[in-house]
């Protein structure tokens, strides 16, 4: 499985692509940071990450894309940036059909460092081992873009037969529901 995670921010947006599957070894095949300026209207600067994007998505073929879930945090307007790449990051795999999932950071911290509440040096360090890099990636953008499509490459696919099957069971108990009556 390909995955590229996507760490979204208005002024640096990580991606990377990682390769594996889970219990064996994953590869780093890409990673950078999207870069966009604060001088420039917000509509320019979306349009600048949508074009990367979907040039990365072009590029590296992913099987599925893995998002940051947003959180309230208190900054409002870092949340609306970082909101409004969200979206665009969605929009961009959705329209070429690819399956998206979002992860929340302390989902990603807990699966590539078995702790929930690790540090940003925590999981640069445990992304840098999983890898087998000879360097952690930065800035931190890239090091949790990254952490995101590990934990999707490892988490994902038993999240996906979970509701899979939570699906199944519904339809199950419906159509037994049907037949009673």
């Amino acid at each position: 499985m390909r995955v590229l995670g996507i760490d979204p921010g208005l002024t640096r947006c990580g991606v990377g692509v990682v390769e594996g599957s889970v219990g064996r070894p994953l590869r780093l095949i890409d990673v950078n940071v999207v870069r966009t300026t604060s001088t420039l209207p917000v509509w320019e600067r979306l349009v600048t990450i949508e074009k990367a994007l979907d040039a990365w998505i072009e590029e590296h073929r992913p099987d599925a894309v893995s998002i940051e879930r947003i959180f309230a945090r208190s900054d409002v307007s870092t949340i609306m940036g970082t909101a409004q790449a969200s979206g665009l990051a969605m929009v961009v795999a959705a329209r070429r059909g690819i399956p998206v999932a979002l992860h929340t950071p302390s989902e990603v911290k807990a699966a590539v460092s078995g702790n929930g509440r690790a540090d940003k040096a925590q999981v640069t360090a445990m992304v840098t081992r999983i890898l087998r890099l000879d360097a952690p990636p930065k800035p931190a953008d890239a090091a949790d873009a990254l952490a995101l499509a590990i934990t999707h490459i490892w988490r994902g696919g038993a999240h996906e037969r979970i509701t899979e099957a939570q699906n199944k069971y519904a339809a199950a108990v419906a159509a037994a529901g049907r037949g009673t009556r």
